[in-house]
């Protein structure tokens, strides 16, 4: 980076204050300009010193979170990362400040061992950069295809027919807003689609939710041994891996604990390794915008069975971080925008 990302953290807990400070101040790339005990104090300091990223908490005194957010948004676009408490149990007010402009949401820590700690300081920092790297993309539109079957919500679950072949995607930071648009845009009768965003567990369920709400297809969290289903929607679980499986001829989800692959839990190389072994055809790897390179390799893996690659190509994305990198590795048969990706999707699975 050509100069430290300055930050600005805004919280009402001093605690919470002075753990983000140290948290932070251990790395060299960022530098932390100032803090504020609630928006008034914060529009102070910012007025004086621009932050290239806040982090902000939403229960505060004199203005909450969301409403400061709001108002950032539309007079002074910085980037923002909540850090609350009030994402914890999975509630929908995470989902409302991404709608409101916040480019991650991260649960205030629980800071219980070394291995927390650690776990917590990488996803901090993570999203900080990716939040000062982040460019503005506004999703396009798309016209339907005439075809296409969204004539209402498919069957439920537990009536619905096997997938003979599985679509798998990852995405990162961008990507929340991306995977609606395209969710909302696919026929309802396509194979099983296993999602790998990076969030935090707390945070997942309460987005398979609001997709399941907003699209014409059925979008769940991952539960271990969930039989993968045409016309339905599978978000890895935040605080596990996601893996494709085959068991008596069927494909499944299966959910493992293990530690952080490319500084993620669920990891999206994790997923597409999981399918190497599987049969070409049945196979569809989607890599979408995102800082790193997480799911590059295991997408090159998934080229060299001969499955199908798509990558997001620079101009759309968000952050053109992990689908730079398998395209860099020549991993990517096909690189779009996400309209062509959908375009391709809904015309490609007859």
């Amino acid at each position: 980076m050509n100069h430290k990302i300055k930050v600005l953290v805004v919280d009402d807990s001093e605690s919470v204050r002075n753990t983000l400070i140290n948290i932070l101040g251990q790395d060299s790339d960022i530098e932390v300009i100032g803090t504020a005990s609630d928006p008034y104090e914060a529009v102070s300091i910012i007025s004086q010193n621009l932050p290239d990223v806040i982090t902000l908490d939403i229960e505060m005194p004199r203005m909450n979170g969301l409403t400061f957010l709001g108002k950032l948004m539309k007079q002074h676009p910085i980037p923002v990362v909540v850090i609350s408490s009030m994402v914890q149990d999975g509630s929908e007010i995470g989902i409302k400040a991404l709608q409101l402009g916040a480019r991650e949401i991260i649960p205030k820590p629980k800071l219980t061992s070394k291995l927390n700690v650690e776990e917590y300081s990488i996803r901090i920092t993570d999203a900080i950069k990716a939040s000062a790297l982040a460019e503005r993309v506004r999703i396009k539109p798309i016209k339907r295809i005439e075809n296409q079957n969204v004539q209402g919500k498919s069957t439920p679950l537990t009536s619905q027919i096997p997938s003979e072949k599985i679509i798998l995607l990852g995405a990162s930071t961008g990507g929340t807003e991306l995977i609606s648009h395209i969710l909302k845009n696919l026929r309802t009768d396509l194979p099983g689609i296993l999602i790998v965003q990076h969030m935090p567990g707390e945070f997942t369920k309460a987005f398979a939710t609001r997709l399941n709400r907003e699209s014409q297809l059925n979008v769940k969290e991952a539960e271990d041994g969930d039989e993968i289903q045409n016309g339905n929607v599978y978000i890895a679980n935040g605080f596990n891996h996601l893996l494709l499986v085959k068991e008596l001829g069927k494909y499944k989800c299966k959910l493992e604990n293990g530690p952080l692959v490319n500084r993620h839990r669920p990891s999206v190389d994790v997923l597409f390794r999981s399918a190497v072994k599987f049969k070409a055809a049945d196979i569809t790897s989607v890599l979408l915008t995102g800082m790193g390179a997480d799911g590059a390799k295991g997408m090159l893996e998934l080229f060299q069975t001969g499955a199908m690659t798509f990558a997001q190509d620079e101009k759309s994305s968000v952050i053109f971080g992990m689908p730079k990198e398998a395209i860099k590795l020549n991993a990517a048969r096909m690189i779009g925008n996400p309209e062509e990706l959908i375009n391709w999707l809904n015309t490609n699975f007859q």
